[in-house]
């Protein structure tokens, strides 16, 4: 007898069009129609919910319980514990009312979708897009969690490795290329984005955070080869709501150290072909282990020249002196004197980004990365829970 296509139910912590989201994005559009279908809960609206349904994805909201650093105290965890019960509640109802097949947490974050899978005997599948190396106290807890799943899929083999010697669950399935990233024309992207025409320029993308390294790049404007040269830094990315304040600090940074006339703090923006184009080089300096990045992929993707920090996923994307440059993390001299070493070599620039285009655009695909998740759902979907 044949088999209709099987519903998979996604569940994600966030509505935006940052890396995850993206991902989210496309995994769900991009299923093959005739084995799955897609159906996703968001905790809010935003652009994300407007993507994936102009895309034809069935998408429901829900307040769903996520895992944050406020959550990380007694109270905070018994209050999210309370909410993950309520989720897991109704989650189940709709997984037996919509005859889910399987339910997939698209970051290891989101909390509900592990007890709902339980309540009505489906699948689980934990995606993780998380390196936890900053929270230490939490991780043996939180890693028994997540290994109740029935099959964890990394992004990078960074991300891999805080499990150790549990493959039979984990599987690196790096991110696919979410768009198709150009670089506008210099000129016209500078003039775009309201730039100086002729100062060499570093961009940093992604959300403003204690982590991803802005400030660093802060420094490393401060430090005298790139003050010499007069770079400017590009940050396009918000903070987290509610943690507004971390962009408040990257700008009192500038202004303690005397960069606020080099910095531009230009949000999200949707014209990624503007900030890509108005770039000499992007950094990545990432002071904590990054999973797999998406900006650094997607600047690759366009031919940037990148120059990221050397820990995390980030080295199985760039590699050193081939497809870019390499730093130690949370090094604002190394950046700074790499910057202004690519600064002064456009033909260095050029060659290290044409590399990165070809080989990003090859190793994380999008065709790849379907292949490999569906293939991973007809895997646990023939296993059956365990």
């Amino acid at each position: 007898m044949a088999v209709g296509p099987r519903t998979v139910l996604y569940l994600h912590s966030s509505s935006g069009r940052y890396g995850a989201d993206r991902q989210l994005h496309l995994l769900a559009s991009g299923l093959d129609p005739t084995r799955f279908t897609p159906l996703v809960v968001l905790p809010a609206r935003g652009p994300l919910c407007d993507d994936l349904q102009a895309s034809g994805v069935e998408v429901l909201v829900r307040d769903l319980s996520v895992l944050r650093r406020e959550h990380l105290s007694p109270g905070g965890l018994t209050q999210l514990a309370g909410r993950t019960a309520s989720d897991a509640a109704w989650l189940a109802r709709l997984i037996a009312r919509r005859q889910a097949a399987l339910v997939h947490s698209n970051t290891s974050v989101v909390l509900g979708g592990a007890p709902a899978a339980v309540l009505t005997g489906r699948p689980h599948i934990w995606h993780v897009r998380e390196i936890y190396s900053r929270f230490s106290r939490w991780w043996p807890a939180y890693r028994r969690l997540l290994l109740t799943a029935n099959a964890l899929p990394c992004v990078s083999g960074a991300t891999a490795a805080q499990f150790g010697r549990v493959a039979q669950r984990v599987r690196v399935i790096p991110d696919g290329l979410a768009l198709q990233p150009q670089r506008a024309p210099r000129a016209d992207a500078r003039a775009a984005l309201g730039l100086d025409s002729a100062a060499p320029a570093i961009a940093v993308l992604g959300r403003v955070s204690e982590w991803k390294g802005q400030d660093v790049l802060v420094r490393a404007l401060a430090e005298p080869q790139l003050s010499e040269r007069g770079a400017i830094g590009l940050i396009a990315g918000d903070a987290w709501p509610g943690a507004e304040d971390r962009t408040g600090r990257v700008l009192e940074l500038a202004e303690a150290l005397g960069v606020s006339d080099r910095l531009h703090m230009i949000g999200f923006r949707d014209d990624l072909a503007n900030v890509l184009g108005a770039a000499d080089l992007v950094a990545v300096p990432s002071t904590a282990p990054d999973p797999l990045p998406g900006s650094a992929i997607e600047a690759a993707a366009a031919g940037c020249a990148v120059v990221a920090a050397a820990h995390g996923g980030l080295p199985e994307i760039i590699r050193d002196g081939q497809t870019g440059c390499l730093v130690a993390p949370g090094d604002a001299s190394a950046l700074a004197r790499t910057a202004a070493e690519l600064i002064d070599d456009p033909a260095r620039r050029e060659r290290l980004g044409a590399a990165a285009a070809e080989d990003v655009r090859r190793r994380f695909s999008a065709e790849r990365l379907h292949v490999a998740v569906q293939g991973l759902y007809d895997h646990v979907l023939a296993r059956g829970r365990s």
